[in-house]
């Protein structure tokens, strides 16, 4: 398991009609790149009402789900497009159960905290018909990180996962938001969640 490249963005570009530049376009960085608690250093977030913040501090995408895209959409999904920071390799990111804790290189810690939610600037992005439904159906959101310890990571680090809560929610399952008896356990765990994601778990335990 290990990072493939670091990203952060190109340049702004323009997002959808009224809403301002995007820092969407992630480009992969030379050498290593100092990680803080709201992301890489010489990164950007234009919508911070939306993005950004300790909980949005990195977003991951694997390299195995961006091929599963590139044979769907029949084009090359180059590290950044999707506007991740980091692309990995042999990790499960859709897999990893919220509140999983890994290490990343000698220094950073990390501690998975949602899945990506599809928005407007992305579907603008990839110009795909339906690109947020197909987003959602295909059930491969990558995931935002938070950083627990700071410090710097580069290509070819390796990733080791430390901990995993006690409990079986993925972040495709998350992001699917379907099993309440699942979503309840996860509730009950003691798992630190984000206010956002804890409130959407307990709509969906809800329903039983």
């Amino acid at each position: 398991m290990r990072v493939l490249t670091v990203n952060v963005v190109e340049e702004l570009i323009p997002g959808p009609k009224d809403t301002g530049l995007t820092a969407i376009d992630k480009r992969p960085q030379a050498g290593r790149v100092a990680v803080g608690t709201l992301g890489l250093a010489g990164d950007q977030v234009c919508d911070t009402k939306h993005h950004g913040g300790p909980d949005q501090a990195l977003y991951v995408y694997a390299e195995e789900d961006a091929g599963w895209w590139a044979a769907e959409l029949s084009r090359e999904i180059p590290t950044g497009l999707f506007g991740e920071n980091l692309r990995t390799e042999g990790l499960d990111i859709s897999g990893a159960l919220l509140g999983e804790v890994w290490r990343i290189g000698d220094e950073v810690e990390v501690q998975v905290r949602s899945p990506r939610i599809p928005c407007v600037t992305f579907q603008h992005r990839m110009q795909q018909p339906h690109w947020a439904k197909r987003f959602y159906q295909a059930g491969r959101p990558g995931a935002y990180l938070k950083v627990l310890k700071t410090g710097t990571i580069g290509a070819d680090d390796r990733i080791e996962i430390l901990s995993r809560p006690d409990h079986e929610v993925t972040v495709a399952e998350m992001f699917a938001g379907q099993d309440s008896a699942k979503m309840q356990r996860m509730l009950d765990s003691g798992t630190d969640l984000r206010d956002e994601i804890r409130g959407i778990a307990q709509r969906i335990a809800a329903r039983t």
